[in-house]
């Protein structure tokens, strides 16, 4: 007989997403081969990383990553790495916490007890029931500690890892980051309230990735990849006017203040592509109100595996966008887009790019080229034909979108004072 998860599809898929899109094999199952402790560590010893999970009920899950079951019989157990987490379904979501510890689990009693500093944090009793301490609780933010029933106890092996869950911390961490990161866009307000939104112009050639990076921005705060710019290849360009995108913090969540604003691509020929003499009208703003209309943010996206092939009419096309920038006194970045392999550009503590020789060749190209600062050359690699969200690649998307703003808020602080005069009349509600 098959022995099945009480696992759903969907919290399978989230352990997957956590682990670094690791395998999982079922070993044990408390309902099927019996609640006894000693015969799940036999089952389950010696084969590599395994995640022992507890059902506490059907919206909840507790559970724990070592790297292997052994030597739990024996008097003295050394602590080794192990990770700690909960799933909980809360309104249609899955929501998962996660703890780095070491810890030494045995057998004591017939019963599997793990140990921090000589203290219990977790047991696993013969008749169904967790002990969970309040330092466990608190972090993974369960509403109960002590003695609990379980409904069901299963011991996965993990596969696709390495066995010291290396990987697998630099994953919890950069999902720790990039959790950051969305808080502090959140909480972003554009400096000094002188504008509602803050609007971000993407230019730059066919097929560099420009509505690609809002589909990317607007798949983080929705929680899954989505595609609401339609996309190009890099001898078309789909968009054919000009587009402004809002973003929302999730489905039906708040708009976001800032916006995204699309242009149709950029082309080398002669009278094809963006026309050179509406870079102005939207620089500054066509409406009324020009200075809620008006642009805050330049970004020059080009594909980071083409920068070296622009042609010479792409270049001068490119530079004289960058020359109405100049003038407007607009904020700018560069956008290097289709990064290959996110996480080798993100240094240890994600705070950083660690630029590997390409990079760090096509950066300074970049720099070279429009005489842009090399801390406002960004590294993205988009969602294109992703049918997931990926940390790393979130990290260096939020990354990207956060010094836009940050940029943005530079330009309204050095807006001269008859400007921001006009802004803050034209706030003022009407008596």
């Amino acid at each position: 007989m098959e022995v099945t998860t009480r696992l759903t599809w969907n919290d399978e898929n989230h352990l997957r997403k956590l682990l670094g899109n690791a395998s999982l094999s079922l070993l044990y199952k408390s309902s099927v081969h019996g609640g006894s402790i000693e015969d799940m560590v036999e089952r389950c010893s010696r084969q590599g990383c395994t995640i022992t999970m507890a059902y506490i009920d059907y919206n909840m899950i507790v559970a724990f990553m070592l790297g292997n079951y052994i030597n739990l019989r024996e008097s003295s157990t050394e602590p080794n790495d192990s990770l700690w987490f909960s799933l909980q379904k809360k309104n249609d979501a899955t929501e998962i916490e996660t703890l780095l510890l070491k810890t030494a689990p045995k057998i004591i009693d017939e019963q599997l007890v793990c140990r921090l500093s000589k203290t219990d944090i977790f047991i696993i009793c013969r008749d169904n029931k967790i002990y969970l301490n309040k330092m466990i609780t608190r972090n993974l933010k369960l509403k109960f500690y002590g003695y609990r029933q379980y409904l069901e106890c299963e011991v996965f092996r993990v596969e696709g890892i390495k066995d010291n869950l290396d990987d697998i911390k630099r994953i919890i961490k950069a999902r720790e980051h990039r959790n950051r990161l969305l808080a502090d866009i959140r909480d972003y307000k554009p400096y000094a309230d002188l504008v509602s939104e803050i609007r971000i112009l993407l230019v730059g050639p066919i097929g560099s990735g420009k509505s690609s990076f809002f589909n990317s921005v607007k798949s983080i705060f929705h929680g899954h990849v989505t595609g609401q710019a339609v996309v190009g290849s890099d001898i078309t360009s789909i968009t054919e006017r000009y587009r402004i995108y809002s973003v929302k913090d999730g489905k039906n969540g708040k708009s976001l203040p800032f916006m995204l604003c699309d242009t149709m691509g950029l082309d080398g020929a002669e009278g094809a592509g963006l026309c050179m003499d509406d870079i102005p009208h939207i620089l500054k703003g066509c409406m009324p109100d020009r200075y809620q209309d008006r642009i805050h943010c330049v970004a020059y996206v080009l594909d980071i595996n083409s920068i070296d092939n622009l042609s010479s009419k792409m270049l001068a096309k490119v530079k004289q966008v960058h020359k109405e920038v100049l003038n407007c006194g607009i904020a700018y970045v560069a956008l290097l887009t289709k990064v290959d392999d996110c996480s080798e550009v993100l240094q240890d503590n994600f705070l950083n790019m660690s630029r590997s020789m390409t990079s760090q060749s096509q950066v300074m190209n970049v720099h070279k080229m429009l005489g842009i600062p090399i801390s406002n050359i960004l590294m993205v690699g988009n969602y294109a034909s992703d049918l997931e969200l990926d940390p790393m690649k979130d990290i260096l998307i939020l990354s990207a979108l956060r010094q836009m703003l940050r940029a943005a808020d530079d330009f309204l602080e050095d807006l001269p004072l008859e400007e921001t005069g006009a802004i803050e009349r034209a706030l003022q509600p009407c008596i």
